[in-house]
C-alpha cells in the first residue's frame, strides 16, 4: 500500500509519502471500513465508510473485475481479513 498526502504547516503545504503492508481489514457497526497497515517507518488506519467504498468500486468496476474477490464480515463475527 503506497500513500501520499499533502499536509499544510506554517512553511506551507508539505507532501508526505509513506508505504507499508496491509494487515487488516475491518468492517466496524458504524459502517466503516478500515484498512490497517505497517510500513517500516510508519503505520496507520485509513476508514472508509460505505458510500466511499461503492464509489470506488464504481469507478474501476468497468477496468478491474475486483467484485468478485471482495469479502465483507461484520463486526459481530470479528473475522479478519489477511
Amino acid at each position: 500500500m503506497q500513500l501520499k498526502l499533502r499536509k499544510q504547516n506554517p512553511d506551507g503545504i508539505v507532501r508526505v509519502e509513506s508505504s507499508g503492508k496491509v494487515k487488516e481489514v475491518l468492517y466496524n457497526d458504524h459502517d466503516t471500513i478500515s484498512i490497517c497497515f505497517r510500513g517500516k517507518n510508519s503505520s496507520g488506519i485509513v476508514d472508509l465508510t460505505r458510500n466511499e467504498v461503492n464509489q470506488i468500486i464504481d469507478l474501476i468496476k468497468g477496468r478491474m473485475d475486483i467484485e468478485k474477490n471482495i469479502k465483507v464480515f461484520s463486526a459481530a463475527e470479528e473475522k479478519r481479513v489477511i
